[in-house]
């Protein structure tokens, strides 16, 4: 059993792979739900054409060989009757069976010769099988008319005294069975492709459902409700992904934990040292000055680490918009006596996301463009699937090789650690993991001020 599964995944992976490579694959429909009617739909229509071909070759041949044989017999009948009966009144009374029990008119055109012997085709298979019983029953020239009229045909047989002409109706040759069975054939095809559709609409439904809740975890919004459903093997990739999930936010809250506790336990004894150094009598002032300035300086380090530990935090995503959060963005670096150029298109409709946490990614990114630029310049476009808000600043810019180095957590530039040059080597990190947790991300790319320019897209 083991083996033929393997071998029948494994032919289903050559013909993959053979799409892929032919090229066929772009001719696919993109979305699951497009490729698995076409699975049935191709079959299907394949099974119908089929079912036509031998249709036309079995039953339609028969039949219209049966309804050919039945006319042509009739009129033989007839012809036997008037070489028994030549008198006029014998031939009213065959004028009137012929209609009654046949349905055919007939008429006799005494002393008359056909002028040529030919069908005259409407298409189809009868006016072949037709000729061909005719010409097995009668053994005289004939020729068939089928275009006189929508209803009747018109078949001319010599006789040796005349022509008898014979009008008979379409429906003699044609069965209503042959419509009802297309009929059939399409309908129940239709019904079948319905049903198929419906319940493949319900699997593919969970596969869905399991996209968005992981398009909603990459952007870092809360899935609470996840359950797990449809066919056994998404119900395994929604366990895989519930599991996933678990771990990650695990490992976050550790991380949160472990620094906010290592931070608070190093604020207590920075306290108590503050203090002593108030109280210190005798001192030199310079000597109290740089403990000071040694104690703010672990202060700030502790309150970058502790801003770092608080990562997504608990804010939830709310509709916001772009424009005013930038606007208040300025403000507060206005009011800090920073001049900050702020250029802003239309960007439409607010967003969902995490209003605080996107001020923490642009404020530090903002903050590092005036530490080491005069001129930064804010500004924002929306595109179709997303926001990239700009960062520019004129300073000296980060070199291309070092660009990825300065996310990493405590790596600087400056190597020398001087808190004049830089802080403690987590404001781009920062950024970029807020900009990660609502789904976006933070790019670095030449400025065309001339310095650095960041970039923060965030999904629509």
């Amino acid at each position: 059993m083991t083996k033929r599964t393997f071998s029948v995944m494994s032919m289903a992976d050559r013909v993959s792979g053979w799409l892929q490579d032919s090229g066929w694959s772009k001719w696919l429909p993109a979305t699951l739900m497009g490729r698995s009617a076409m699975i049935i739909l191709v079959p299907l229509i394949l099974v119908q054409i089929i079912s036509t071909f031998i249709f036309y070759d079995n039953h339609w041949e028969t039949l219209s060989r049966r309804l050919a044989q039945g006319l042509a017999g009739d009129i033989s009948h007839i012809r036997i009757y008037m070489r028994d009966n030549t008198t006029p009144e014998d031939f009213q009374w065959i004028q009137d069976a012929a209609r009654q029990t046949m349905q055919l008119d007939i008429s006799f055109e005494a002393d008359a010769a056909l002028r040529a012997v030919e069908t005259i085709d409407a298409g189809g298979p009868f006016p072949d099988v037709l000729t061909r019983e005719l010409w097995r029953e009668l053994k005289r020239p004939f020729t068939i008319d089928f275009k006189r009229s929508e209803r009747q045909i018109e078949i001319n047989m010599q006789l040796p005294d005349g022509i008898l002409h014979v009008l008979a109706p379409r429906k003699r040759l044609f069965s209503s069975t042959t419509y009802v069975f297309v009929f059939w054939m399409v309908g129940s095809s239709l019904l079948l492709f319905g049903v198929a559709a419906l319940f493949l609409n319900v699997q593919v439904r969970a596969v869905r459902r399991l996209a968005r809740a992981t398009e909603s975890f990459g952007k870092g919004l809360d899935v609470p409700n996840f359950k797990p459903e449809g066919a056994r093997e998404v119900r395994q990739a929604a366990w895989a992904f519930t599991a996933m999930r678990n771990r990650i936010q695990r490992q976050i809250d550790q991380r949160t934990e472990m620094l906010a506790g290592v931070s608070h336990d190093l604020r207590t004894p920075l306290t108590r040292l503050r203090l002593q150094v108030e109280m210190l009598d005798g001192a030199e002032p310079k000597d109290i000055e740089d403990i000071k300035e040694d104690i703010d300086e672990m202060e700030r380090m502790l309150n970058g680490y502790l801003a770092f530990a608080r990562g997504e935090g608990d804010e939830s995503p709310q509709s916001t918009s772009l424009q005013t959060l930038l606007h208040d963005v300025h403000r507060q670096f206005q009011r800090n006596q920073l001049a900050i150029n702020l250029s802003l298109d239309d960007l439409g409709e607010p967003i969902s996301t995490r209003p605080l946490a996107l001020r923490r990614c642009l404020a530090n990114l903002i903050s590092n463009a005036t530490r080491y630029g005069s001129q930064v310049d804010v500004s924002a476009k929306r595109m179709r699937a997303h926001v990239e808000i700009y960062i520019d600043d004129n300073g000296t810019g980060i070199p291309k090789e070092q660009r990825e180095n300065v996310f990493k957590a405590f790596y600087r530039i400056d190597a020398s650690r001087n808190p004049q040059t830089g802080g403690v080597g987590l404001g781009m990190t920062i950024a970029r993991d807020v900009a990660r947790s609502l789904g976006g991300e933070v790019l670095l790319s030449d400025s065309p001020i001339g310095g650095l320019r960041s970039t923060v897209r965030l999904p629509l």
